[in-house]
């Protein structure tokens, strides 16, 4: 790994996830209490990483410079919080280690049943009733976006979030603080079926494009209900 990577991971503080009530919120802006953390690390595209599959880190890779119309993919699969497969720059394993996408990062969640929505989880899948954290750290600067997206069968195409169901994200200077993201990250807006949870029927390839302009490192917290 490159000095810039050594750097940035003994930074990053890797808390397991257990699943407690949601308590009162901290000095930096989330909820106290376990949680599971996800942190992704930006890294120069060409960064000579390992496969990074069949491991269970709390960091995902992708690229740290993109132009806007291009980004990395973190495809979803269901189960309980894992990362399958922290490389988004080689093929997709998910965590069963099967190939999965020619490409991307793998995390493994639940589907949340915190927020309402038009199609539901379904019966008998794995599903928790969580909310999604997320905040800047790093070098200030920096900016980049996280979206929702899925092959709707019904409308036959891909379909996303748009704003302002899309994370915007931006590091800015002073300390940075968490801000809740749950619905961008856990529902799909406005499909044929209206608003939709993770994993329904009638979608596939969930995953949540991320287009990074310089962003070393962003959190991803996720607070588990019981």
């Amino acid at each position: 790994m490159t000095k810039i990577i050594k750097t940035v991971i003994l930074g990053v503080v890797c808390t397991a996830f257990s699943a407690l009530p949601l308590l009162a919120q901290t000095g930096n802006g989330g909820p106290s209490g376990a949680h599971y953390n996800l942190n992704i690390i930006g890294v120069e595209q060409g960064t000579n990483l390992p496969s990074l599959d069949n491991s269970n880190r709390h960091t995902i890779f992708v690229a740290l410079n993109q132009a806007l119309d291009t980004h990395s993919d973190i495809w979803l699969t269901q189960g309980a919080f894992q990362v399958c497969d922290g490389n988004a720059f080689d093929a997709a394993h998910d965590c069963t280690g099967a190939v999965i996408k020619p490409q991307g990062a793998v995390f493994q969640l639940p589907c949340n049943t915190e927020i309402p929505t038009d199609v539901g989880c379904v019966e008998g899948t794995v599903q928790a009733e969580y909310e999604v954290w997320v905040r800047e750290l790093g070098t200030p600067g920096g900016t980049g976006t996280i979206t929702l997206c899925a092959f709707d069968e019904t409308a036959g195409e891909v379909v996303c979030n748009v704003d302002p169901n899309v994370v915007m994200l931006s590091r800015n200077r002073g300390r940075p603080t968490f801000r809740n993201v749950t619905d961008q990250l856990t529902v799909l807006h406005d499909t044929s079926q209206g608003n939709v949870s993770l994993f329904v029927n009638d979608f596939h390839d969930w995953v949540w494009q991320y287009s990074n302009q310089g962003l070393r490192l962003v959190q991803l917290r996720f607070y588990v209900e019981d």
